[in-house]
This record gives C-alpha cells, structure tokens and sequence, in this order.
C-alpha cells in the first residue's frame, strides 16, 4: 500500500460504496448452508462472529443446527489506554454484548465458550487453540472462523488453528473475513475471489444481524470523550458488515 501508514487497518479504508458498485458479486457462486447438524464459529475477539456470520448464524439457528460459538480473547485489549473502563471489566462487557447478539440472531441457547487467551497475543498459544477447538468440533459437521488473510494477527492465528482443528476433527473449514473490507479493494489480487462464496441474508435475517451488531455498544460507540475510547467500529466500518450478504472462503 502506499498510503503511509505501516497497519492497512488503521490507514483509510474503502468506501462500502465502492464494494456495493463492484460488479465482482455476480461472479461470486452462492453456497447453502446445510443441511448441518452442528456447527462451531469461532471468533477471535467478541463481534467477530457477528460481524462476518451472523446472518449465516441466524440462519443455521432458524433451520434446527446446532450452533456452538468459541471466543478465542475476551476483546481486553480493544482499549488499551481507557481510563474509563479496566480490561477484565471490558472482557465481560464484551462477553454479555456476545450473548445479548446471539439472542438477536435466534441463537439465545448456543453455548458461548471462552478460551481467554490473552487479546493481541493468540499466535503465542496457536497450538493450544488448536487443541481446543478440536476438542469443541468433534462430531461437528462445519467449523467456521477468521479468514487467515485479514491483516490481523489474531484473527489470521485464529484461523489457522480453526483449519487444523477442522481436519483434525473431520469437519469442513470455512473463513470469514473481516477487515478485509476495510484495507483491500474490489478485485484485489491478495483476496483469494475464487474461493469466495456467498450467503444471501434476507431481509428479515438482515434486520435480526443489524440488531445483533448494536449490541456490541462497546465496539461501536465511545466510552468516554478521549481518543483512547473512541469508538472501533464507526459508522463507515460497520457498513461493510450490514450488507444483505456475506461472504465465506471455501
């Protein structure tokens, strides 16, 4: 990139009307989701699921899958210099902003499970996270998690652990994206298209994942005046995850 910036994600990122323009969409195959028995979506940091999959979440939940949901960090670390708020007090604020969506999303019985591992450092325990989630996907039919191209290292060791995990367990792997939307471009060479399949998320399952990402007030609104509270998902970056569709790496 040649923006100045040495991290994509906090350099200006693309506009939502650029990706909503992209004539790419029709090239992109659409996938069903199902039928599954159970599947286990694997989140880095509390949000995560909800921001990449929580139309397909809402939608496996409607049609009787069994979803069960793995937070690898609490999401401590997504304001390191608050002094409104300490970390252990925002892991659990995080934690009931992720039970408050999953009800949104019709998913109100999925079991939440926390890994706690330490936010920002998810690489150093990979193998560990590994080993757990391929505890938690045994029997599971899907595994879903961070895509291990989005520019974040927790969620890149997420999902390298989720891929092992999955094989490990004999369960398909598929990754969602996140901040992708924000530091690459339509058509993009570093963006793997061809493995690129998308969910349709109807109008009511759209409405059910809009309310679900006004839970994680948190992430979307300041804590306090400073800018070491400022919010981590403005308005511009929530647009790219309040689309009627999403998309999954196959």
């Amino acid at each position: 990139m040649t923006s100045g910036f040495t991290d994509p994600i906090q350099a200006p990122g693309t506009p939502e009307a650029a990706w909503q323009a992209w004539p790419g969409w029709a090239r992109l195959a659409e996938t069903s989701l199902g039928p599954f028995g159970r599947v286990v979506v694997i989140a880095a940091h509390p949000d995560d699921e909800v921001l990449g999959f929580g139309g397909s979440i809402a939608l496996l939940s409607a049609s009787g899958t069994e979803v069960t949901v793995v937070t690898v960090t609490d999401g401590e670390g997504s304001h390191p210099g608050s002094k409104v708020i300490a970390p252990r007090d925002l892991a659990e604020l995080r934690a009931a902003e992720t039970r408050a969506a999953l009800n949104e999303l019709g998913a109100a019985d999925a079991p939440v499970v926390r890994l706690r591992v330490p936010d920002t450092r998810v690489e150093a325990y990979e193998d560990q996270v590994a080993a757990r989630i391929a505890d938690l996907a045994a029997g599971a039919d899907l595994v879903v998690a961070p895509w291990t191209g989005d520019v974040h290292g927790d969620h890149e060791a997420t999902g390298r652990a989720a891929e092992r995990a999955a094989a490990s367990a004999g369960a398909t792997c598929w990754l969602y994206p996140v901040w992708m939307w924000h530091w690459a471009a339509p058509d993009d060479p570093r963006v793997p298209w061809q493995r690129a399949a998308l969910v349709r998320l109807p109008p009511a399952v759209l409405e059910r994942k809009r309310a679900a990402v006004r839970q994680f007030v948190s992430q979307i609104a300041p804590l306090g005046p400073g800018p070491d509270d400022a919010a981590i998902l403005p308005p511009q970056e929530l647009a790219h995850h309040l689309r009627d569709r999403e998309v999954v790496f196959q």
